[in-house]
This record gives structure tokens, sequence and C-alpha cells, in this order.
């Protein structure tokens, strides 16, 4: 068919028939009828019947469309059936046992046919799809492709406009639809050089049938139990071709940007799930992104035609800006780069041009030393978050070219001063030059010959058809324009000259790139080592999926790690950690580090305790009475001992052992949901599953588990709940009367630190505290989590329920992340332990420990971070709680100051827990930078318990992207 007639042809509005027509229809030649409801689409007219036995597909096309076109659909939806897992519709024959129709509705010709209904749905209207969704479309593309590899039908071979061998000439014929001349300029010369990309690749591209649709539209999906979008069939034909088999996957491709967010880089686990099962050549992944950029010029300009001919057509009005968005971040990078991009995610490379001989740029140093200064993210040159000073990676260079004569930056290196706190962007870190300090007057050499010309930004570009060369801070009179030969004088240097080589002359590189984009800039951009004379290089950073392995195999894996594929974390400053590519993530879940990190006191005092001494707490020293005595200050009235640990867990079992001493019992009560440790005796009290799924079947006969005082999502509900929940402790401690056993004592943290940071009910603990006392039992406040001034309202977490207990324990952020804990108690019993035999702890107050824990109460005094938990802390919970007028799956928000919680439920009256939301939610956020985990024992509460030294900016950050994803789960 020759293109103009198919243009025709593509440009008619829909068949004008009736739900009543096609009622009338189904019910002559099917004998079926039931529910109808119109589906949308460009140029078909479809209809869904509900039977009520079953669902179809009406589809009518205009009488124009070839039937022979029309079987070859039919034909091959058969062929997939035979010979693919990939679910398609079937063909459901007329009572004449015609697959096909052709009749006259309302004096118009058309083409009907019923196809089988595949429940499910669309993802066409999700802002976003998570990578699960993505690697499910590039593999149902390369298994419907191997399938159709075997499929022939006459019907194939047929002017398609979607073809894109008939690209370029379709865009040049549709260009004048756009009434706007810049926009008519962009498509053409975003055509043109796709064209020019694709030419030379033609004759190696393979030919077969293709569905040339498999889009978001056209793929059927549903969730499963776990909430995870299975993938349940593939529909549409209509344009089924013979085209290159490269097609197929550039059209999934293109749909894909749409939800890209305007990164080209989110289709790459597409492309690999494809070249996995079935592997693509070289020469077909370059024709990749030229025939991506083809196709949503294409999209483009067919929609804007469509939408001229039926401009009453929703359906195409809603999908121009989606197509117009696709067109924009296709041609958002060069496509040399991206070509770069996809051959590096799949570990191969393009063929080198021929090298180029070079000289030396500097043939007067040539063999001089250069020091090479470290600026990446480890370097010792960096302290106490001095890389955010502006200009420190010149002011480092510079120092080092006064100490020996010449310095130089190392290319390829991830700065550390290019990081960039509270941002969802990567920051561009990664070197694709480098910045040399030279004696003034220096004389820089071409490498190869070439013309010579200065750019806008005032660099000497040296350009051959093979490479350029990018000079800045080179001054002398060049002649701009001329010719230059190899070994030729390119001009003097002024001090400082950056460096920087490109493979492809007409590009003009960043002077750096996201670690995103790293290994294809690279490519482009090579090392200028070789024209340099010396190794100017940064080492190769480790592969983070080969330490994460090397972990597994000799690191117990019961010791789990944040996310499946977790960041390489090697440095930290105040309320955020680097990875060793430079970008920063947000810690919004690191209670231990209650400073923030790399504070200098915590280097500098255990620094200068470590050259005096370490030792343990059996020697003679200032330190541990001295902290001893600070600790008792902030403690209650009649609290008069410390003892001093390494860790909450050995706090806690300390404690059970002080109850057990003391009381002269063994029967502990501590409530359900509860984490108190690791130990025999703490993991014997923790009842949270989300810890520890056997929990509630494996507690010893000394341990009584009781209600969790849950005010929100418990049995009893509200503030006032308390004496119902203390029911269930008088239930417990009658048992215990009756079979005349003696109480040890009672453990709960004060505010229900697992469940999110939830305030007990009023008058819980005054109550419970009374009923253990009065049996001879102590009562102990796990203040692990809660306690030392985190909740900002309140030092520890009892002070809010208005009781005293009789023991408390502490760890956590008493080091800030230094292995300390505390067990703070009265007289009578501690002593009570004596009878047993001393007590030791081997670095339990040991001298550096003792510094440590002294310098943390100073600085959160200094630095007011108590005052900081409240103040800030408000504005969190605040900002959190108005999350719930704009997101349906926010349930609740608890707790105060850096210990906030964040319920997310499906319904807001069952409270169904939204678990698998939530872990979807941490996953994107760790995307975006931040770190975040979730807690309770249906996991759907994010823990949120940051530094303390966590800023406003950093809380509105974290809260902006938490309502960004909430609407990319909901939407």
């Amino acid at each position: 068919m020759p293109l103009a007639t198919l243009i025709r042809r593509s440009s008619l509005p829909c068949p004008d028939v009736s739900a009543e027509q096609a009622l009338q229809l189904l019910a002559k030649h099917y004998g079926l009828s039931g529910a109808l409801t119109e589906l949308g689409s460009q140029q078909d007219r479809n209809f869904l019947l509900d039977t009520g036995q079953g669902r179809y597909v009406l589809k009518i096309c205009h009488g124009a469309y070839s039937t022979t076109e029309l079987a070859a659909q039919h034909a091959a939806l058969g062929h997939l059936q035979r010979h693919s897992a990939a679910r398609v519709p079937a063909v459901v024959a007329a009572s004449t046992g015609e697959e096909l129709l052709s009749l006259d509705i309302g004096n118009q010709p058309v083409h009907a046919r019923l196809l089988s209904f595949i429940d499910g749905q669309s993802l066409a209207h999700l802002p976003r799809l998570d990578r699960h969704v993505l690697v499910g479309l590039g593999e149902l593309c390369a298994q419907v492709d191997l399938s159709l590899a075997g499929f022939s039908h006459p019907g194939l071979e047929r002017t398609l406009q979607w073809d894109p061998r008939h690209a370029q000439a379709l865009i040049k014929h549709l260009l004048p639809v756009l009434v706007d001349a810049d926009a008519r300029d962009c498509i053409a010369a975003a055509a043109e050089q796709a064209h020019q990309r694709l030419l030379p690749l033609i004759p190696a591209l393979p030919l077969q049938a293709v569905h040339l649709d498999i889009t978001e539209y056209n793929v059927v999906w549903a969730r499963d139990e776990q909430r995870q979008w299975q993938l349940q069939g593939l529909i549409d034909f209509g344009d089924l071709v013979s085209t290159w088999r490269i097609a197929d996957l550039s059209v999934t491709c293109a749909a894909l940007l749409h939800h890209a967010d305007g990164d080209p880089l989110y289709i790459l686990p597409a492309i690999h799930a494809y070249h996995a099962i079935n592997p693509l050549s070289l020469a077909e992944l370059q024709a990749l992104w030229p025939l991506i950029v083809a196709r949503s010029a294409v999209l483009v300009l067919s929609s804007e035609q469509q939408a001229s001919v039926e401009p009453g057509n929703t359906y195409i009005q809603t999908n121009l800006a989606s197509e117009w968005n696709i067109f924009d971040v296709a041609t958002s990078v060069p496509m040399a780069l991206m070509e770069a991009a996809i051959l590096s995610a799949l570990g191969m490379v393009a063929p080198a041009s021929p090298s180029l001989a070079m000289t030396p740029l500097l043939p007067g140093l040539q063999g001089a030393p250069f020091t090479l200064v470290d600026l990446g993210v480890l370097s010792e040159h960096f302290s106490a978050g001095n890389w955010e000073q502006e200009g420190i990676d010149e002011r480092l260079l510079q120092l080092a070219a006064k100490q020996t004569g010449q310095a130089s930056s190392r290319y390829g290196e991830y700065r550390l001063s290019r990081t960039r706190p509270d941002s969802s962007d990567e920051p561009d870190t990664c070197a694709l030059h480098v910045e040399l300090y030279l004696p003034a007057g220096t004389a820089l050499h071409a490498p190869f010959a070439g013309t010579l010309r200065q750019t806008a930004d005032a660099a000497l570009l040296l350009s051959s058809d093979q490479l350029s060369l990018r000079l800045w801070g080179a001054t002398g009179e060049l002649g701009m324009g001329r010719e230059v030969a190899a070994g030729g004088v390119l001009g003097l240097a002024n001090g400082t000259v950056l460096v920087q080589l490109c493979t492809q002359p007409e590009l003009s590189p960043p002077l750096f790139a996201r670690p995103g984009w790293a290994a294809a800039w690279q490519t482009l951009c090579p090392s200028p080592a070789a024209l340099l004379g010396f190794d100017c290089d940064a080492p190769a950073l480790a592969d983070s999926a080969q330490l994460l392995a090397r972990r597994d195999a000799s690191f117990a894996r019961s010791q789990k790690h944040y996310y499946q594929a977790p960041p390489q974390i090697e440095r930290g400053w105040r309320n955020h950690l680097i990875d060793m590519q430079g970008r920063s993530y947000l810690d919004m879940l690191n209670n231990v580090a209650v400073l923030g990190h790399g504070h200098p006191r915590m280097a500098q005092v255990a620094s200068r305790q470590w050259s005096l001494l370490n030792t343990n707490s059996r020697f003679h020293y200032a330190s541990i009475a001295e902290f001893s005595e600070r600790l008792l200050e902030l403690a209650p009235e009649g609290m008069d001992r410390v003892f001093l640990v390494n860790s909450g867990s050995e706090a806690d079992d300390l404690a059970i052992r002080l109850a057990w001493a003391y009381s002269g019992g063994r029967d502990m009560l501590s409530v359900l949901e509860a984490y108190h440790g690791w130990t025999v005796a703490t993991d014997a009290i923790s009842t949270s599953i989300a810890d520890n799924p056997q929990a509630l079947s494996t507690r010893p006969d000394w341990v009584h588990p009781v209600m969790a005082p849950n005010t929100w999502r418990g049995e009893f509900r509200g503030p006032d709940s308390g004496p119902e929940y203390v029911r269930s402790v008088d239930e417990v401690l009658a048992k215990l009367d009756a079979q005349q056993r003696q109480i040890a004592g009672f453990i709960c943290e004060p505010v229900y630190g697992n469940a999110g940071g939830i305030s007990l009910p009023k008058g819980y603990l005054q109550s419970v505290y009374q009923k253990i006392r009065e049996r001879g039992g102590v009562c102990i406040a796990d203040e692990i989590q809660v306690g030392y001034g985190r909740l900002g309202h309140y030092f520890w977490g009892f002070e809010e329920q208005g009781v005293v207990p009789d023991i408390i324990t502490m760890a956590k952020g008493m080091g800030n992340g230094h292995p300390l804990g505390a067990v703070i108690t009265r007289r009578e019993i501690a002593e009570a332990l004596e009878a047993e035999g001393y007590f030791f702890s081997s670095a339990g107050g040991s001298p550096v420990s003792c510094a440590i824990g002294m310098a943390v109460l100073d600085v959160m005094e200094q630095e007011s971070l108590w005052e900081n938990a409240r103040e800030v802390g408000d504005h969190f919970k605040a900002r959190l709680e108005a999350l719930a007028d704009d997101h349906p799956l926010v349930g609740a928000v608890h707790g105060m100051g850096f210990y906030l919680g964040l319920e997310l439920v499906r319904d807001r009256q069952t409270l169904e827990p939204a678990t698998e939301e939530t872990a979807a939610l941490c996953e994107r956020l760790r995307e975006l930078g931040i770190f975040m985990q979730p807690t309770g024992d249906y996991l759907n509460i994010l823990k949120i318990k940051p530094p303390m030294c966590t800023t406003r900016q950093s809380v509105d950050f974290f809260v902006d992207r938490v309502s960004k994803v909430l609407a990319e789960l909901t939407t």
C-alpha cells in the first residue's frame, strides 16, 4: 500500500457504531447479550461485553482494512497459544463459524470480530512502574519475539504506519500538522539524526514477525496476594507486521519513557531482561535508541494528526501529553551517549575506532613528577564536612602544587565535594577530566592534528575526525580556526589547566557525570593519561555486588543488611550517609548516631583517650566515676547506682538478672509486639514476630506476655483505654498468684517503640507498676530506643506516664555508635546481685567508652540537640499528619520528637495493614536518596528515628518525597 494511502487510512476516525448497534450485532451473529461498555481506542470501536457467564471484546474496524491483515492477527494468536507461554486472547467464532465478519452498519462497511477477554488492568495510568514490571515487560517482549520468529503469513507483508522502516517518510509527511515552527524543527532534527545513525545498521538488522505494540496499554496485569503486579496477558495485535526484530523492543522502551520521570536510564532493566532471553546483536543494540527517538516522533505526529481529525476523541487528547513527554525524554541525551549506556549495561562495547597516535601535551614536563591528589569519598584530606566548603578541591590541588611543583586531580574519580545532601537527584560526581596545576607559562602542545577554535565557555577546542580535546586555562595568540599539526603549540598554561578528551567531536561533554551515566560517559570521554605521560586514573571502585557476596559468604547471614541491593556506605556526615560514588542519603532510621555521623568531637575524644589508655573497668581511673555521676544526674531522684555495659541487649539481660536477684523470683511479664534484645534472656522476653516469626511459640515458662497496649490498633483504642489493658496484666498476675509464684518483674518500653513510637494509654504504667511492686517485683523501663532526649518533650520516656521505674536500661545513642550501654537502678537492687557473685563486662565502662559517653552528653547540650528534637520534631509530626489529607494510605502518625511512626493502612476503618506498599515505599525512598525501613508486627509502619541533629530542611525533603511516592503507589 502506498504511504499516502496508508496515512489517509490512518487518519480515519473510529467507526460510528453505537452500543445499541453493537448489541444487535452480538445477538444476531454470536447469540450473546449482556452489559456493554465502550473501550478507548485510536481508530477501532471496541466494546467490552459481560454476559454474566463470561466477558468478551467486540472489535469493529473500518471496512477499508485488509481482511488478510486481520486474518494474520488471528493466525498469530493461535500460533502464540501453541508455541508460547504468553497468554493471549482467543478468537470466538460467530454462529456461522466465521472468525471475521464483514458487515454494513449504518451504511458504513466494517469488519467485526469477537475475542475472549483477559482479566486484569493496564498500568498506563501509573506515574511510575517498578523494576519488577519493567523486567516483566522486557521478558514478555523477548518471549513473544522468540515465538513469532517462526511465524509467517501473507498479511504480515503490509505497509504499516508504525513500521519503523517507514518512520522517516511518515514524519516528513506529517510535520505540517504542527503549527508551532519550533516544535516542527525540533522533531525534524531529531528524526533526521536518528535516521542517519540507523542507516548503516539496517543491513545487519534481522527481520521477523513482531507484535509492535507491547506497551503498558496492551499488557494486562493483576495484583497477587503480596500486592505485586503479575502479568496476565498480551492483547491488541493490530500492529502485527514483519519488520526488524529490534523494533518490538524499541516500541516497548519508548512507551516506558512516559514513566521515567525524565531519566532515560529507567528503561535499562527492560532491555537487560529482553537480552537475557533473546540475545540481541551489537547492530540491533546500536539501532535501539535511534528507533526509540524515531518512534517518539511518530507518536507525537500521529496523535496530533488524529486529534485534528477527531478533536472530540478524549482517548487521543489524553495521550498527547504523554507522547510529547516521551519525545522530550528520548531527545534529552545525545544518541551516542545512550548507545554507550545501553551497551555498558549489557557488558558490551562498540568496536573501537582506529587508535589515533598522540604526542605529549606537556613535552616540557615529560618525566616530571606529578602529585596526584585524592579528592574521592575516602580521601584523608576531608574531615568534619570540610568538603562542603566552596572551592575545596582547587585549594587542595594548589597546596599540593606549591609543595611539589605540579599536581593533578584524578580522572574517573567520584568527588566527595560534589555530593548533594537532601536531594533526590544523583549528583554529578564522576570526573570526566583532569585538573592540572602547572608552572605558569608552561607550553601546551597539540597531541594530534586538528582544527583549533575557542568555545563559548572559553575552552580551547582541538578537533579531528576521531577526537576532540578541550583545554580550559590556556592563553596566547592562537589564531582561532586554524589547522594545527601534531606537536604544534596550542597555548600557554595560566597555572590551572582542565583537560578533557572526547571520541565524539560533535559533543560537548560535561566535566562531571552522574554515577548512573559514568560508564557511558567514560566510553566517550576516555582518560587523557596517554597524552599527559603519567597515570592520572583514579583506582577502580570495588564491585559492590561482589563485596556483598563476600559478606554473605563469610559473615553469618542471619545478621541481615538493609535492602536487597544496598549502596556501599563508607562515610557519613551529620544526618547523611555517603556511598562510594559520592551520593548522600538522608538517614532517617539511625537512632544510634544521635549526634550525627562523623562528628569531630567524637573522633578527637576517642583518639585522645586511645592514645592514653583503654582497659577494663576493674582498673582505677577517673572517667568511670565521672561518667556514672553524669548519668545519675539525669536519672530520677533515688537512683544511685550505674552498671556500664556494651549494648542494649546486655543492659536488658542484666536488668532481668537484677530483677531475679532482688525479688527471689524468675517470672517476668513483658508486653506483646515488643523487642528487647538478642541474648537468651532478652530474646525470651521479646515477642515481636517481625523480629522473630517464632516469638510467640518459643517463650520459656518464666515469660508471661501481656496484651500490647496499642492505643491505635489494639483491641482497645484511644488514650483512655488503659484500664482495659491493665485487665490483661491482672489476668496474668491472678494465675501466677494462684500458683504461688514469685513475680520477678515487668519490662516495658515507656513509649511503644516497635509499633512506631505509640504512647501508652494514660495511667497504664502507674497501675501496672503498683501491682508488680505489691508482689515484690521490680519495674524495668527499657529506654534503649526512645530515651535519652530523643522524644524532645521528655528526656526519659517514662516521664510521659508520670512514673519512676526501679531499673532504667539504656544504650544506642549513649555512644553515638560506639558500643555503650547502661543500667541505672537503686543501691539495694544493685547489691542484691552481689549475693550471686560479682558482675563484670570486659569493655563496658572502659576509659574510651566513658570518654565518649561524656562527650556525647556534652555535645547534646552544647548543640541543643534535645531542644532540636522537640522543635524540629513537632514540625516533623505536623507535616506527617498533613499527609493524611492527600493520601488514603496514611492511617496514623505516632510518637514525638525524633521518634515517630507513620502507619500505612489500606482501609482506615478496618486498619488493614499496607505491608507491601510500605516495603515498596521504603525501596523507592532509597532510590530518591533516603534510608527508611518498616517496623511493627505487620511491617506497615515507617520507623522514623533520625540523628538528633536533623534539620527542618531534611524533614521537609523527607516528607515531600514520602508524599511523592505515596502518590505513585495509589494513582
